[in-house]
């Protein structure tokens, strides 16, 4: 029994320890992707903020260019409402029929 027990503490020390490598090996690969200034993950952050600063104006000249857009679409949608009824008045005509 006293046997039993001495194993089964040893493999839980083993299974610790192995736990603990992986861990420590783990915490290293994420500290050199994201632990300094000049770490990947820094160098990511710097790169899209640039982004988000070069493209910053765009937005109120989207809104201004939608809003148009939208102003185009009312006219065509009155555009195809007019070719519809001159395409019925056209099948209409007794030459059509």
């Amino acid at each position: 029994m006293i046997l039993l027990t001495t194993l089964t503490a040893v493999l839980v020390l083993i299974v610790l320890l192995a736990v603990a490598v992986g861990l420590i090996k783990i915490s290293g690969v994420l500290r050199s992707i994201g632990g300094t200034p000049t770490s990947l993950l820094a160098k990511l952050r710097m790169g899209l903020r640039a982004i988000e600063q070069e493209t910053s104006h765009l937005t109120p000249q989207v809104i201004r260019l939608n809003e148009g857009l939208t102003q185009v679409a009312g006219g065509l949608e009155a555009i195809d409402k007019h070719l519809v009824g001159t395409i019925d008045a056209a099948v209409k005509q007794d030459r059509y029929q």
